[in-house]
């Protein structure tokens, strides 16, 4: 199925080691569209690429992310969560956002950026992501989400032209309306389970009982009406991403890009 873009969750995730640069080379060797990630400030004011708050479960240093400098975040092996990687385990190492960039530069692929401002929120964070992006030439490449609705405002206050997805894991009354009115986003980020919203269901988690006769979900066409696309994490299961391409969402974010795509061109 043509048209749907494939976008790797924390690059190929399933490959290598998560938002490590093996995982994004790997996403884009796969013929990717994009990939997403996740910022957050060391102590000392740079901006690394790495899911959680905390390194304990990626990597076998232990504690905040932001209680660390750059250069201590480079000591630790970031492939605890993926020991049957192969790669050599220096390369397993926590990347900056511009070294992202700059591997990316030439793919032209886009670059998801999740600000993690959920837990802290990393003083100045915005400028900075801002700044880098712009002095790398990503601009037109980039779009950022973040769990934290206050960061997507800012964002646009910042800099009206950016693109902004609003995302969110619990199910909410009117999303679109409210994406769309109070964060003027551009798109919906929402986990894979809120688009089971066929007739039979009425938005219950059954996404795997979901078959197109069921009658025709209506979250995508929803969030059309609001001039809003629609990009869904995250995506492994056949089944899943099946429905996805049936109901019109414009990007899959999935930690297998090339098992997505090859499930996409077959239907």
């Amino acid at each position: 199925m043509q048209g749907i873009l494939v976008w790797a969750h924390r690059g190929a995730s399933a490959y290598a080691p998560e938002n490590t640069l093996p995982a994004f080379a790997e996403a884009a060797a796969m013929g990717a569209d994009g990939v997403e990630l996740d910022v957050q400030l060391t102590k000392d004011g740079e901006i690394v690429v790495i899911h959680d708050e905390n390194l304990d479960r990626v990597s076998n240093g232990s504690g905040w992310v932001k209680d660390y400098t750059l250069d201590q975040l480079k000591g630790f092996c970031y492939n605890k969560a993926r020991p049957e990687w192969d790669g050599p385990a220096s390369e397993a190492v926590i990347p900056t956002l511009k070294e992202v960039y700059e591997l990316l530069a030439p793919t032209g692929l886009t670059v998801n950026v999740e600000l993690k401002t959920g837990i802290f929120l990393y003083e100045g964070i915005l400028d900075k992501v801002l700044e880098l992006t712009a002095a790398c030439g990503m601009e037109d490449r980039v779009i950022y989400s973040s769990f934290n609705h206050y960061s997507l405002i800012q964002l646009k206050g910042l800099d009206p032209k950016v693109r902004t997805g609003m995302l969110y894991s619990d199910t909410l009354v009117g999303a679109a309306a409210y994406a769309k009115e109070r964060l003027n986003v551009d798109a919906l980020h929402p986990a894979v389970y809120h688009l089971s919203q066929a007739e039979n269901t009425k938005g219950a988690f059954g996404v795997h009982d979901w078959k197109p006769e069921s009658g025709e979900p209506s979250y995508v066409d929803l969030a059309h009406q609001y001039g809003l696309k629609t990009h869904v994490w995250t995506v492994d299961d056949p089944q899943l991403i099946r429905m996805c391409a049936a109901i019109g969402t414009e990007a899959i974010i999935t930690n297998k890009p090339d098992f997505c795509r090859s499930v996409l061109e077959a239907m």
